[in-house]
């Protein structure tokens, strides 16, 4: 609830930027066909057993002692006729906010990582800085080259254009974490007490299991929350009859504030934004009206119980805070993670970078949103397949703000299939692109006026990050065909010019791995490098998917993208089943032929008839120390920028050979036997990597060795100035 102060006696309501007194008054909403059902109980939570707040307990090393200095308790209660939400609000002011640390990562990061990961924007600093010297000193020596020969060194150029592209899309965000240098100070915050805002919590589901789905209605249910001042709705947009006949029964048994909706579909469907908008209506005509939050979750994801009191602390403690979202963690990501599955990367360095500028996105669940900032938007946007990061710049751009609480609050599954996991992470990419186009790219228009600087540098970074996945096709390609042609690829005019490239070169690669170490402490140094992975073997996917959607006329196979849920998108295979996974055959029929993996492996078969056709020119030339130059300028480059190009493009392959194996989902949580709440088991919270999976390290070293080596050639071996 916003409110204005016009003097210490003036306390005036605000609905959406409006005096309450002054809306037009209107009967109460009808009472919602669900109204037979037993009443709430304030005070305690759906499965009646509340969580109490002792100022004697204890987390970590620090009572719950330091009260926040905001006053108490200012009750407002509205008359009967009153169009707000759940008939009795209180001012923000009226709420119990209790400070459990500074940091609201404690739990996630312990001090000597908070201590090393400081240094970050400095090790950054140098990796980029060192990266720009070497290639700006490649190009010198080019073009240096060129005028001293008078011949252009066409292959020359297209491996620096190769080297180019593929270091673009991690410079922009290197870029990024740089300018948010100064860190993020988001403390531990809890609301206490049974004096909370109402909320609406939606679970948007389509034709996920049902099973999967009740999991998350009991766990939201179940959450420590005032049960009267919140609402559980599933959103069934697949029109499940077995998912409505379960929610019913579920709510007229166990918990009375669980509701069931399914909206009437006419196309344009509008995909997930069109479910939450039929969600954000139908609250309004149930018994008290709206809730002054809404909050949603996937169908897969399971709330922690301290989830609304957290997110909706940080909601209440400012009235221009639309949007609060903390990170989407995951239970049944598999052993080494070779797909690259887990958000990590993502919720635990890119979103609290963004937070440390004041430019947090909605991460698409469990965040909550302040109804009166989204009518501000004019509602849930739609033209993007990417709602939840359209919402939340839509909203900085009218001059709310947005919170990222990095807490660990919701756990869901991944995608179980390759190809649910394909058609995932391109819905994602084309879905930042719609947003991009939609709001022009985040310039000039109605939409972003109020927009930061850091909010619009964010979202021109990141966009720009999803449209460069294209061109890391072109760059897998440049790098085989520059060898196939020979020539000169690795351009100087004199000995010196060639010792100096390899230095620095070798200077930028040793400074690029301590900042890897650095930057991605938060989640693993690991899972940095299966990212980097991930980025080349998906790049013909986001490329297809780009070209498709956005450049080729329909005529041409050009189409836009449909929507399915994650959860829905069921795998052919069970490939992660060990007693039913499809036998090898058909897993690369699917895998390697239907979803293109041919595409991999055929370019790892160019590629090493590459690299080899150019060992065989090298030992072709006449004399030793030129044979050796040869290979060094040619497929020897450091720091040989095939080697982690084939190990990526393996990867379909590889796990169409050697699928990984996860327990039945069962076996990955503890239920509740009385009241059949389910979470994950702590151990299946975290990431654990296999002995393969340095396999993939293995070769990085063995690259680094050798550039290393070459640098210390430089100073010692004689054919250099041969």
């Amino acid at each position: 609830m916003v409110v204005a102060r016009s003097s210490d006696e003036d306390i005036t309501p605000i609905a959406g930027g409006i005096p309450i007194s002054l809306l037009p008054q209107h009967p109460s909403p009808a009472v919602s066909v669900d109204s037979s059902r037993a009443p709430s109980f304030r005070g305690t939570t759906a499965c009646n057993s509340p969580r109490t707040w002792s100022f004697e307990d204890k987390i970590g090393e620090q009572t719950i002692d330091e009260k926040s200095d905001i006053a108490r308790p200012t009750l407002l209660q509205l008359p009967d006729n009153s169009v707000t939400s759940f008939e009795t609000v209180h001012v923000d002011s009226a709420y119990d906010i209790v400070k459990l640390h500074k940091y609201d990562d404690v739990d996630l990061m312990p001090q000597w990582k908070k201590t090393l990961f400081r240094f970050a924007p400095i090790t950054t600093f140098g990796a980029v800085g060192s990266y720009i010297v070497y290639f700006a000193f490649r190009i010198y020596c080019t073009k240096d080259s060129q005028d001293t020969y008078h011949k252009t060194y066409w292959l020359a150029w297209f491996f620096i254009v190769a080297e180019a592209l593929v270091a673009l899309p991690a410079l922009f965000h290197q870029a990024w974490l740089i300018l948010s240098a100064r860190g993020r100070k988001r403390p531990q915050l809890r609301l206490l007490g049974d004096l909370a805002p109402t909320v609406d919590v939606f679970i948007t589901c389509c034709k996920e299991d049902v099973y999967v789905i009740l999991d998350t209605a009991r766990a939201a249910c179940g959450v420590d929350y005032p049960q009267d001042r919140f609402r559980v709705v599933v959103l069934d947009d697949g029109q499940d009859a077995q998912l409505q006949e379960s929610v019913e029964h579920l709510a007229l048994v166990q918990f009375p504030n669980l509701y069931y909706h399914a909206r009437v579909k006419t196309k344009p469907h509008h995909a997930k934004a069109g479910n939450l908008i039929g969600g954000t209506d139908f609250v309004t005509k149930l018994d008290g009206g709206a809730g002054e939050y809404i909050a949603a979750l996937d169908a897969d994801m399971i709330p922690e119980a301290a989830w609304l009191r957290a997110i909706i602390a940080h909601a209440v403690t400012d009235p221009k805070m639309a949007l609060v979202c903390p990170p989407q963690l995951f239970y049944n990501i598999p052993e080494g993670d070779l797909l690259a599955q887990s958000l990590d990367a993502f919720v635990h360095i890119v979103e609290p970078s963004k937070d440390a500028t004041g430019v947090a996105w909605c991460t698409g669940s469990g965040y909550c949103i302040r109804r009166a900032a989204l009518m501000d938007i004019g509602g849930w946007p739609l033209g993007s397949l990417a709602e939840d990061v359209c919402t939340s710049s839509m909203l900085l751009g009218k001059g709310w703000k947005t919170a990222y609480v990095h807490e660990a609050l919701q756990y869901g599954e991944v995608p179980d299939s390759f190809t649910g996991h394909l058609k995932q992470r391109t819905r994602w990419t084309l879905g930042t692109l719609q947003t991009a186009v939609k709001l022009r790219w985040f310039l000039w228009g109605a939409d972003i006026k109020q927009m930061s600087f850091f909010a619009r540098l964010s979202g021109i970074v990141f966009s720009m990050d999803a449209l460069f996945k294209m061109f890391m096709l072109i760059s897998m390609v440049t790098i085989p065909v520059v060898l196939f042609a020979g020539g000169t690829l690795v351009a100087y005019t004199t000995a010196n010019q060639l010792r100096w490239q390899i230095r620095l070169c070798t200077i930028s690669l040793l400074l690029t791995m301590i900042n890897l170490v650095v930057s991605y402490l938060p989640s693993g140094y690991r899972l940095g490098r299966q990212e980097g992975a991930a980025t080349i073997w998906m790049a013909p996917y986001h490329a297809m998917t780009v070209i498709r959607s956005f450049l080729l006329p329909s005529w041409l196979g050009g189409k836009s993208m449909s929507f399915s849920s994650s959860g829905s998108i069921k795998g052919a295979l069970n490939e992660r089943d060990s007693s039913t996974r499809a036998p090898l055959i058909r897993r690369l029929k699917v895998i390697m032929i239907d979803c293109g993996g041919i595409i991999h492996f055929t370019f790892v078969l160019f590629t090493m008839a590459a690299v080899i056709l150019s060992c065989v020119r090298a030992f072709e030339q006449h004399g030793k120390w030129n044979r050796l130059q040869y290979l060094l300028t040619h497929a020897g480059w450091p720091p040989m920028l095939w080697v982690p190009m084939i190990n990526a493009a393996l990867i379909p392959l590889r796990y169409a050979l050697w699928p990984p194996s996860v327990p039945d989902r069962e076996d990955l949580l503890i239920r509740d036997p009385k009241t059949g709440i389910a979470h994950p088991k702590p151990e299946w919270k975290n990431q654990r990597w296999s002995v393969t999976s340095h396999f993939q390290e293995a070769l990085y070293t063995v690259a680094a060795l050798y550039t290393v080596t070459l640098f210390i050639g430089t100073f010692t071996f004689q054919f250099i100035n041969h």
